[in-house]
């Protein structure tokens, strides 16, 4: 991670600082477990930005089944040395930031913590994930920020209420979100099902199970449609201009899944387009959206701002 290249990079395009840098790490990479990096944070703090990490209980290039990484394992204790060793470092560390812990948890796709996938069972990521923050609190780790981040619902995830883990257990509840389906779906659609049979109204679902949360939008982004950036453009204007401001008042957060990984399916990147990129540069210059002024949080959990 590097202060001077990707963020200065993307920082010139959007026309404005990073309030939240996110970056992600699994529990195991190599063969060897996975320490808290202190110079990465650093370096996010030093920009004025809020980290936001991916915490992820897998072995990086495990596929899915893992049987290792089982919730069950988990709950009963076969990586508390690690997690307890983790939590200690972030709390030494001592600032606040974002810990999104194994994320789109409804999903049947690709992440062994899900349910319906690697052996687990009905109940066991509520466990897991109590069993985990149990461990931060024990260790005195009140920096960090619990995201407990969903999928968008459909008929092919597992209802959001089913795996909360509870109030006291969860900051920012979360939502994660694309326009990357064969069919075109509206920014408003995407959150809502409004225009689709298939997916539900996951704004809705989530305020019903967690309603005094604030809402982050972990993860999402537009394809381009071909056209030359025009209609990837204005998907993002409205999202970002009409939205969010006026039909999701509960969403205080939103993080652009800027990430190009050489599919041409997937045109994410706000660089796709001279269009988009202008739309996305024109939409967060309000001051409804904030820049890098963090340098200097000292509250935790992270409180939204009014």
């Amino acid at each position: 991670m590097q202060a001077g290249g990707a963020f200065d990079s993307f920082e010139a395009t959007a026309q404005k600082k990073m309030a939240i840098i996110h970056w992600g790490q699994s529990w195991q990479m190599n063969g060897s477990y996975q320490e808290f990096y202190a110079p990465w944070f650093d370096k996010v703090r030093a920009h004025g930005s809020i980290p936001l990490i991916d915490w992820a209980s897998r072995r990086l290039e495990g596929g899915v089944s893992q049987p290792d990484f089982q919730l069950s394992a988990i709950y009963n204790g076969v990586h508390d040395s690690y997690i307890r060793q983790w939590a200690l470092d972030a709390k030494a560390w001592g600032q606040p930031f974002f810990l999104r812990f194994d994320w789109e948890m409804n999903g049947d796709w690709q992440f062994p913590w899900s349910e319906q996938l690697n052996g687990n069972q009905p109940g066991d990521y509520i466990k897991a994930w109590r069993h985990v923050h149990d461990i931060f609190s024990q260790a005195g780790a009140t920096n960090v920020t619990w995201v407990w981040c969903p999928n968008i619902s459909s008929g092919t995830t597992r209802p959001m209420s089913s795996l909360y883990p509870g109030d006291a257990y969860v900051d920012w509840t979360c939502l994660d979100g694309y326009n990357k389906e064969t069919q075109w779906l509206d920014p408003y659609s995407v959150f809502t099902g409004s225009q689709t049979d298939w997916l539900y109204d996951s704004y809705q679902e989530i305020l019903h199970v967690a309603p005094t949360k604030p809402i982050m939008i972990g993860e999402t982004a537009s394809n381009e449609a071909g056209d030359g950036g025009s209609k990837k453009a204005a998907w993002i204007t409205d999202f970002l201009t009409n939205h969010v401001p006026k039909d999701f008042p509960k969403i205080k957060a939103i993080v652009w899944f800027n990430w190009d990984d050489d599919n041409p399916a997937y045109t994410f990147p706000i660089e796709s387009s001279q269009p988009s990129q202008s739309a996305f540069a024109a939409a967060i210059a309000s001051s409804y959206y904030a820049a890098n002024d963090f340098a200097n949080l000292d509250m935790s959990p992270i409180p939204p701002l009014p």
